[in-house]
């Protein structure tokens, strides 16, 4: 855990080395890391940047198997992109998101997943990102994903099934498929709502070899199951843990 002396240290620190000394601890679970980060984000922004150090560290505690690390790292990242928790924010950031060219727009459908995961209108970032999902743009459908992937509500699940199932492009159905499964916010218990989903994909004919697949690979990183690539074997599983 952070000791007294760790705390004070980091008050005689730069932001920036706040930020690189606290991520780094709560990638390695110091107890007090996150709870530390949230506490001094605000007075971070625009005064940290995301230089090699700390854009290493940040990714790392973005892949991280602990959400409330993954938290963290997303109150740092907002903190580097100088976007203030509040209403304000989501008002600046919507007209790029609807309009903007494919660059703002992607920026800023990302920052709306974020600020909607940290509470800030989380039902009106949803309503922002879907009006993104089946834009002509790949560039933008994919930011469109994951932004509901870092958002992380419920509202999230059917449509990244659906553009699982159905968008064009196989790297964005192949992202879809990551989030349901282990990237972005979603808890362990919303990922397994979409298992019913999944066992659908895994069976239907209509779907390429490579999307099936990842059907399967998604089952195994929710459940934790190292079945056979065979839909029967999936739904005899699945059967057998309702019954429990």
């Amino acid at each position: 855990m952070l000791s007294e002396h760790h705390l004070d240290v980091l008050d005689a620190m730069t932001p920036q080395a706040q930020a690189e000394f606290l991520i780094e601890r709560a990638i390695n679970r110091y107890r007090g890391a996150n709870e530390q980060i949230a506490a001094r984000a605000e007075h971070w922004r625009g005064k940290i940047v995301l230089n090699e150090r700390l854009n290493g560290l940040f990714r790392v505690a973005l892949n991280s198997d602990d959400l409330a690390v993954r938290a963290a790292a997303i109150e740092l990242d907002l903190a580097a992109l100088n976007v203030e928790k509040g209403i304000a924010s989501v008002n600046r950031l919507e007209v790029d998101a609807r309009h903007g060219e494919q660059g703002p727009r992607a920026n800023a459908l990302w920052r709306i997943g974020l600020l909607g995961n940290r509470g800030v209108q989380p039902e009106r970032a949803f309503e922002i990102l879907m009006s993104a999902i089946h834009d002509d743009n790949v560039n933008v459908r994919y930011w469109a994903v994951e932004g509901l992937a870092y958002l992380g509500t419920e509202e999230t699940i059917t449509p990244l099934l659906s553009v699982f199932h159905d968008d064009a492009s196989p790297m964005i159905r192949e992202r879809a498929a990551c989030s349901l499964a282990q990237s972005g916010m979603l808890s362990a218990t919303l990922r397994l709502t979409a298992v019913p989903a999944l066992l659908d994909f895994a069976e239907d004919v209509t779907l390429d070899e490579q999307t099936r697949s990842w059907a399967f690979q998604a089952l195994r990183d929710i459940t934790g199951q190292t079945l056979p690539q065979r839909g029967s074997a999936w739904r005899d599983w699945h059967v057998r843990s309702l019954r429990r």
